[in-house]
């Protein structure tokens, strides 16, 4: 995936300017795909010139005025062509789990406060998710097309830090009983 598909994706929801889609972007999409601010504009700028967006310049009172930023025909159907083709394996590349992998020859110590840090990050990223999922989707069950897809990738979101609570509070527990064995 390009930026250009997360791009498409947050404007098929919504126009945007550069702005509010880069403030978007850091509220949802950013969980998963990050993306800076001045990366955002430069495809933006590229995404115009390819046809699968169109701006128009706003007027606004007392401030510059902003390009708003579309979906054309052409991003559609880029969009629906990206859809069709089969996702390639991700692969995880994770400096915490090497860290963990170094166990036996770093500093426990250390390696258990990363843990505990590593575990309330993701306490707090799943209390976000919680709070965002309440708010956006209060009757799950009751999901119209516009909403099931920006549900399930909430949903991702809650599993993936329930999952990381989890494998931190497995490591922990390794560390405390292999060093009550030690003892």
């Amino acid at each position: 995936m390009a930026i250009e598909h997360a791009i498409l994706v947050s404007l098929a929801e919504r126009s945007a300017s550069g702005y509010d889609l880069a403030r978007r972007f850091d509220a949802s999409i950013g969980h998963f795909w990050k993306a800076s601010h001045q990366q955002i504009y430069k495809v933006l700028g590229r995404m115009e010139g390819d046809g699968w967006v169109a701006s128009e310049v706003v007027a606004q009172d007392g401030r510059p005025d902003k390009k708003v930023y579309a979906i054309t025909l052409a991003g559609r159907e880029e969009l629906a062509l990206w859809t069709s083709r089969p996702t390639p394996a991700e692969h995880l590349r994770s400096e915490f789990a090497v860290k963990i992998r170094a166990l036996p020859f770093g500093d426990p110590a250390a390696i258990v406060q990363d843990v505990h840090a590593r575990r309330s990050a993701h306490l707090d990223r799943l209390a976000y998710y919680e709070q965002s999922a309440a708010k956006h989707y209060p009757r799950p069950d009751q999901l119209d097309d516009a909403e099931i897809g920006g549900w399930l990738v909430l949903r991702g979101g809650l599993l993936a830090e329930q999952a990381g609570i989890a494998w931190c509070d497995e490591i922990l527990q390794r560390l405390t009983a292999s060093e009550a064995t030690e003892r």
